[in-house]
């Protein structure tokens, strides 16, 4: 059977939550919408680290970002880290890449054969590393201030992003090859700043908008390692219900202006020849809180954060299913490598999605996810399988979720006799994956080590 070309589709900080197929009552996502009835939804998919450059690393490399001492926004992956763009191009595939990576460092490829459009200057310089102090903050609460009409940053890089990956598009449709290509498009979007063109903000009016649901939450109720990411990045204060509205809407317009870049690319493969032999998976690297338990951005293991759209469409796959068992992006390489018929190496943290995409049952495995950087003072670890979520500290008490019966993450089951067998065998199994002490003191060395070094190099 002729392998099939890939087109890969990512943006930034997209939230499943806002999307009209993960059931939302206003976001506008036509493109996704067809995209989720036409291929396989994945109800639970979440990322390994929920801050960018560390997420997209385990994307890239089918590994925890720990493993192979990616710990921040600052820290460049080794060159001789193999990623699934390796792989696929040692197997005869055309590999490019068109747009965001977050690539840290000097190599700008990573195994890609090309790249048409590289990330944007600031985004690809070695950090000094975060300052992880009880007292360290962030400027300003811009990430959320910054709303409503105004100049849209990544407004031209993501048009600039689906141009050229339309023109790669046009060109392997009127040109039929037998040598098979992954295409990586990836967009900015809906990343902050939330300005937003005006005619995107026009579809969500203030009045339609509803806040985000704080129970009976206060700052001096949550968890310790709640309310120091709250301070450190100037959400400790309530927003006023104006601006939290107006916040909402600009990411809601971002989301739906993404979903029109998206749809273009899908187009082209529909109204093809491409359309007999290519997938198209849908992805993000992280969520957005969006307000939720008093937090915007990411940085945490609430649901809003770690969980990630994915959705998969291709000849020969599955079409209208969903997937309910936990998967995470440490699944994306061994699945493109099995698509492209090509052998899965050993010591991955993930496995192949592409049962599931046949229609086959998904065993439900153990997600696990990390974050080393600003807001958090020591390790955070997610574990989760079925319904329940644990969320073990270095320094600090765990917390223990039912999703089932608390989808919006208020009730703490930690320590409670009756969910003490539970939270033992998810502790246990997250010790099966990694050590968390060893791990975490190994990311506070490299963020020193690193921190002088980057800074002597710059």
């Amino acid at each position: 059977m002729k392998r099939p070309n890939i087109l890969l589709i990512m943006s930034d900080e997209h939230a499943p939550a806002v999307t009209g197929c993960y059931g939302h009552p206003l976001a506008q996502t036509p493109n996704l919408d067809r995209l989720a009835a036409e291929g396989t939804l994945f109800e639970n998919a979440y990322c390994n680290n929920p801050i960018c450059v560390p997420s997209r690393i385990s994307f890239l490399t089918g590994k925890y970002a720990s493993d192979v001492n990616v710990f921040d926004n600052g820290s460049p992956l080794a060159s001789e880290i193999p990623t699934f763009a390796h792989y696929l191009q040692a197997s005869g595939y055309e590999t490019t890449l068109c747009g965001r990576m977050h690539m840290i460092g000097p190599d700008r490829l990573h195994g890609f054969g090309q790249r048409l459009f590289d990330d944007m200057n600031d985004w690809v310089r070695l950090g000094k590393g975060p300052v992880r102090t009880p007292d360290a903050r962030r400027n300003s609460n811009s990430h959320v201030t910054e709303c409503g009409p105004g100049p849209p940053r990544w407004l031209d890089y993501d048009r600039t992003v689906t141009d050229l990956s339309e023109r790669f598009l046009r060109d392997k449709a009127g040109n039929p090859s037998d040598r098979p290509w992954c295409l990586v498009s990836s967009f900015m979007y809906p990343h902050f700043p939330l300005y937003a063109p005006q005619e995107y903000l026009d579809l969500y009016p203030a009045n339609r908008i509803a806040l985000p649901d704080l129970g009976d939450e206060s700052f001096e109720s949550q968890h310790p390692a709640i309310r120091q990411l709250r301070y450190f990045f100037h959400n400790d204060q309530p927003l006023p219900e104006e601006l939290t509205r107006a916040a909402l809407a600009s990411y809601f317009a971002l989301v739906t202006l993404t979903d029109e870049h998206i749809g273009r690319l899908i187009t082209i493969v529909d109204d093809s020849p491409l359309l007999e032999n290519t997938v198209i998976i849908y992805l993000s690297d992280h969520g957005e809180m969006a307000g939720q338990h008093g937090i915007w951005q990411k940085q945490c293991f609430y649901e809003s954060s770690v969980r990630v759209p994915l959705i998969v469409k291709g000849p020969r796959l599955e079409a209208g299913a969903r997937v309910n068992a936990n998967v995470s992006l440490v699944d994306i390489m061994p699945t493109l490598l099995d698509l492209a018929g090509t052998p899965i190496p050993g010591g991955l943290r993930g496995r192949s999605l592409l049962p599931a995409l046949r229609g086959a049952a998904l065993p439900d495995d153990l997600v696990v996810a990390e974050y080393h950087a600003q807001g958090m003072l020591s390790a955070g670890y997610m574990a989760k399988k079925g319904n329940l979520k644990y969320n073990y500290y270095v320094d600090l008490p765990p917390q223990l979720f039912d999703l089932a019966a608390d989808p919006n993450e208020f009730v703490n089951l930690a320590g409670h006799s009756g969910w003490a067998g539970p939270q033992s065998d998810l502790h246990s199994e997250l010790l099966a994956k990694l050590d968390p002490e060893e791990v975490d003191g190994r990311a506070k060395r490299n963020q020193l080590l690193e921190g002088m070094a980057r800074s002597y190099a710059g």
